[in-house]
């Protein structure tokens, strides 16, 4: 395997930039996660370094080897499609093994290393049978052994979960991260799935009409957004907003939000009155009825052990997880008790983060 570094990627076609200098090192063995909406680059990324686009600028190293202008087949990749693109005419063992067959392998050893991808898929006992004639879950499976086979320098996946329903996606999702544990396959991921992102990856890119947004590990993007975009896109729900007007000096550690006094990390840099934002996620909100922040419930979406309350204040509505035996009434007026070491602050125009969330409790207001 082998590290993937990205240096000012470009891609234009005609007047229309998909990629804007993109910049981010896969490391060796790492599972990498692109993630955003569609139109937003990423499988364009993912097109040039395998090799099938070609980039307006920029530079792509695999393993320290400039690649850029490389063609697919030169690159010692393997890509995974998320339409399965399996030989219907060929049986499961037969398309497995016939990326070693085109390489000229032996058919002892074809038939040594098929075996044992499939056992490590899980697929074995159905080597013989028709692809056909078998489940999603398993035509998937088929695609990534013809993938693993030949064990090339990186994988490349390009929602290769889109095509299946919810069961059979959240088991691959688990044995995808499986399968990842025990080969150590340096992987690009291209999903637009959040949750999928999450649950998989050890870094993760977020694209936004072409730009990384923001790139970091699942629990930096969540708890530390670095756009506003991010904090959206990022959390199911996703983090509220609450809009404010307001010039801030650097070290401000308090805003006026709906009339409240509301404590926030520190700002980083000092801000002309501008059109701001406090966000917070959902969890990160209690109901205190001493609290100056308040609103009135407008709904709620039980969840099991907990429940998605729906609040309507003055800016908008905000949402609170909170226990699900706690008991309210539509129209019921409740006060918003907020962490205060868990808030991120925005500047609207732009969408960045001039302050952001910390680890850990902290008070609450």
């Amino acid at each position: 395997m082998a590290e993937i570094r990205v240096e000012n990627l470009r891609k234009e076609f005609g007047t229309f930039t998909a990629v804007q200098n993109s910049n981010f090192v896969v490391g060796d063995g790492e599972f990498f996660v692109m993630l955003g909406p569609s139109g937003c680059g990423k499988t364009t990324t993912l097109r040039m370094i395998a090799g099938l686009e070609l980039p307006t600028s920029g530079k792509i190293l695999l393993g320290g080897e400039d690649v850029t202008m490389r063609r697919a087949r030169e690159r010692d990749i393997a890509f995974v499609f998320q339409l399965f693109a399996l030989y219907p005419h060929m049986n499961v063992r037969k398309n497995i093994g016939f990326p070693l067959l085109t390489q000229g392998v032996s058919k002892a050893e074809i038939r040594r290393q098929v075996e044992e991808t499939a056992r490590l898929l899980r697929i074995d006992h159905l080597l013989d049978r028709a692809v056909s004639g078998l489940a999603g879950g398993d035509r998937q499976r088929v695609a990534l052994g013809r993938a693993i086979v030949r064990r090339p320098k990186c994988f490349l996946m390009d929602e290769p979960l889109g095509t299946l329903d919810t069961e059979f996606r959240d088991l691959m999702v688990h044995e995808l991260r499986e399968l990842h544990n025990r080969i150590h396959a340096t992987t690009v991921y291209v999903t637009h799935d959040q949750l999928e992102a999450m649950a998989m990856a050890d870094k993760i890119a977020v694209m936004n009409h072409g730009v990384i947004e923001q790139f970091g590990t699942p629990q930096e993007i969540y708890d530390r957004p670095a756009t506003m975009f991010v904090a959206d896109f990022i959390g199911s729900p996703p983090m509220n907003f609450l809009p404010f007007h307001a010039g801030l000096a650097r070290g401000s550690r308090e805003i006026t939000v709906l009339g409240a006094r509301v404590a926030v990390p520190e700002v980083r840099e000092d801000m002309a009155p501008a059109d701001m934002a406090l966000g917070f996620r959902p969890e990160h909100i209690r109901f205190d009825d001493a609290s100056p922040l308040r609103g009135s419930v407008y709904g709620t979406e039980y969840l099991g052990t907990t429940q998605i309350v729906a609040v309507e204040t003055a800016q908008g509505i905000v949402k609170a997880r909170i226990p699900a035996e706690q008991s309210f009434q539509v129209g019921e007026s409740v006060g918003l008790a907020l962490n205060t070491a868990r808030l991120s602050l925005f500047e609207r125009g732009s969408g960045r983060a001039v302050s952001t969330a910390l680890h850990g409790g902290g008070a609450r207001v």
